[in-house]
């Protein structure tokens, strides 16, 4: 099986990390998804965030869930030459549906635990409700994906948008590949690229129960043949056009 590619964070191998340049020339790369962490603003507004912090994405400080949206936006997340400002998940939806060259996934982390609890998870799925992509005809149809190291996180989404696909994270293979995933109904497990190779059973027993699988954070090519052989779904990569070279490759 041919893994299809997810731009982890947007092509953030060659560009700022959850930037609309990043998720842009992952699109232009043909990633067939789109993957982004989110958080939430002190006033309820869903920002594309992977740390607790802004300290490491831009040039300011402070914790995403203490600030407001206009104060994180004051801030640069880009490059001196290519400034960016904070991403609302909204302008990650509208950039997904509107780019008509090559239909892409949106692959939606919710962190935690963080201090708002489960209200995450509600507001995302407000979110797509907005965009109308909240209830797909089925789960193969479905333009969004969510995703999280937490099984209350996979269950509320489970329990409110049985459509929606959903991926239970972990780096133990006791975990994804264990009871958590058949107990929150998820719809994929989701190992790193170094817990598959320990154990590279976990394919098969997902298959076997009927889930699919995602593996992260996938930029080596040994790493890409590994998930290739053993029948990985989606692979996530900070080098989405580097890797599709690769999957096109007659070498490979």
């Amino acid at each position: 099986m041919t893994p299809l590619v997810v731009a982890h964070r947007g092509a953030s191998g060659e560009r700022p990390e959850h930037t609309l340049a990043a998720y842009e020339q992952a699109l232009r790369e043909g990633a067939d998804g789109l993957e982004c962490d989110v958080r939430l603003t002190r006033d309820g507004k869903v920002v594309c965030v992977h740390d607790r912090t802004i300290d490491r994405t831009s040039n300011g400080t402070g914790i995403v869930s203490a600030m407001t949206y206009e104060s994180l936006n004051g801030f640069d997340y880009g490059t001196a030459d290519d400034p960016a400002n904070v991403l609302l998940l909204s302008e990650l939806i509208e950039l997904v549906l509107d780019w008509k060259t090559k239909p892409a996934k949106i692959f939606i982390e919710t962190k935690h635990p963080v201090r708002y609890g489960g209200l995450i998870e509600n507001t995302v799925l407000a979110e797509l409700h907005r965009f109308g992509i909240a209830r797909p005809g089925s789960a193969t149809l479905s333009r969004a994906v969510i995703m999280s190291f937490a099984p209350s996180a996979v269950w509320r989404i489970r329990r409110a948008a049985p459509l929606l696909p959903t991926v239970l994270l972990g780096s133990a293979s006791r975990y994804v590949g264990g009871g958590a995933a058949t107990t929150v109904g998820a719809t994929a497990i989701g190992p790193s690229i170094r817990t598959l190779r320990e154990h590279p059973d976990l394919v098969d027993r997902a298959a076997a129960a009927g889930r699919a699988t995602y593996c992260w954070t996938v930029d080596d090519r040994a790493d890409l043949e590994y998930c290739r052989d053993t029948g990985v779904r989606w692979v996530a990569t900070n080098h989405p056009g580097r890797t599709l070279a690769w999957l096109d490759s007659a070498a490979l």
